[in-house]
């Protein structure tokens, strides 16, 4: 959510750089302006007449007292009463409007990036070179299923397209993955979590996924008396609630968290023909990273996060490239993130493994996560978070960029102590 007083100090600017996500927010900005100024104006008159209602109030029992006639002081009472009701109802009224279009809003893109879509992304550096080949490659699909490391059949028999199944080899190949991920990241001074896979409303609210896009996640079924959860479309949406409605010191700081969890996904894409397998999909596993820091070191954990993510993918031998997002194809509550996209050789490009972004306050104000300062006074703190790793995109471009002549894989040598082998092959 975005600062109230941040808008009504700079209506201009707050256009202007939601523009740059494309959204044209000048009727809502106005909209809330003027809600905001009839709050303000309902909370005054509402605190005057209750004021005089107190102050009659006391006053009654000394009139009785002295024998005075209380009943036009009753009638007055009466119709003060049935006034500050009807106020409360319509200060009622446009808070819940106002909120709701505060929450609709995406959060300020930082103001260094591009305007427009992924049109305007910038690739910031690129890592290795592309792998050649002396022999013609197999795609990922026939490699999988060659070598028995993925059942599609029986995954779309289970549940339909955009479901696969690991097999063997390959669920250990998959298992070794989010191992080696996991140990990089404890060893880097990051807290393991084992979250819920199944949330709350307030969740999504918080990581600025709802109300907005609460269409987009799994909802489960549930008596009425039960409380209405989903399931969760990834770790993110868990850690950033960890420490919801809380005042954290300057000493807890930063609280740097990882979490596997499979996250799934009503959208799985388009099913081109270039984006068979696993490179789509409504369930998949990742590690997610999660900061909670002081808005002074903001820039300096995004930084980490990109660090983290880009170590690795280096670490599995991958060529890849970092790529800086145009504001409107950061998400909606990310005011600046940069992907980590590798070389899927079948797919003549990059795909992204890693979004790293920073939320900056926004997540913070919906969740009321808050830090003391040692002066006493608290603020908002940020939020950051960063795929560490997703493993459906690393696992395609695994097989097919060390796909051997004779159908084999080469294990990448980070990853031989988890699977215990050194080759893949049938």
């Amino acid at each position: 959510m975005l600062d109230i007083r941040y808008i009504k100090e700079n209506p201009e600017e707050v256009v202007d750089r939601l523009a740059k996500k494309g959204k044209n927010a000048k009727d809502e900005i106005e909209t809330i302006l003027k809600l905001d100024s009839e709050r303000r104006t309902l909370i005054g008159e509402v605190e005057t007449l209750k004021a005089e209602q107190n102050k009659t109030n006391k006053l009654i029992p000394q009139y009785k007292k002295e024998g005075k006639d209380t009943a036009q002081i009753f009638a007055e009472m009466k119709e003060l009463g049935a006034k500050i009701k009807a106020d409360d109802e319509k200060l009622k009224e446009v808070e819940t409007q106002l909120t709701s279009l505060m929450l609709g809003l995406p959060n300020l893109p930082d103001t260094d990036l591009k305007a427009g879509g992924k049109e305007n992304n910038e690739p910031l550096r690129y890592y290795g070179e592309p792998r050649k080949f002396d022999f013609e490659p197999k795609n990922h699909v026939d490699l999988c299923t060659d070598l028995g490391l993925i059942d599609y059949k029986r995954g779309a028999k289970l549940s339909g397209n955009g479901f696969w199944i690991y097999s063997g080899i390959g669920a250990r190949l998959e298992w070794a993955l989010l191992n080696y991920f996991i140990d990089f990241h404890t060893q880097n001074g990051y807290q393991l979590m084992l979250v819920p896979h199944m949330l709350g409303y307030e969740c999504g609210l918080t990581a600025g996924q709802f109300p907005k896009f609460q269409d987009e996640v799994y909802w489960l079924e549930t008596a009425e008396d039960e409380r209405r959860r989903f399931m969760l479309p990834t770790a993110e949406t868990a850690l950033v609630s960890l420490h919801r409605d809380e005042i954290l010191t300057e000493a807890d700081l930063p609280k740097k968290y990882i979490s596997y969890t499979p996250c799934f996904r009503r959208e799985a894409g388009s099913y081109r023909a270039d984006e068979r397998g696993m490179v789509r999909g409504h369930q998949f596993n990742k590690v997610e990273m999660v900061q909670y820091t002081l808005p002074e070191k903001s820039d300096e954990a995004f930084e980490e996060l990109v660090t983290n993510a880009e170590n690795l993918v280096k670490g599995l031998g991958f060529h890849f490239r970092t790529v800086k997002l145009a504001a409107e194809d950061c998400s909606a509550s990310m005011a600046r993130t940069y992907d980590i996209e590798i070389n899927i050789p079948s797919m003549n490009g990059y795909k992204e493994v890693s979004s790293v972004s920073n939320a900056r306050d926004y997540q913070a104000r919906r969740g009321m996560m808050r830090v003391r300062r040692e002066n006493g006074k608290t603020e908002f703190v940020h939020t950051l978070n960063g795929s560490g790793l997703a493993t459906s995109r690393i696992f395609p471009a695994l097989v097919e960029q060390n796909q051997n002549a004779d159908g084999s894989v080469t294990v990448p040598e980070v990853l031989r102590k988890y699977i215990g082998m050194d080759i893949i092959q049938k």
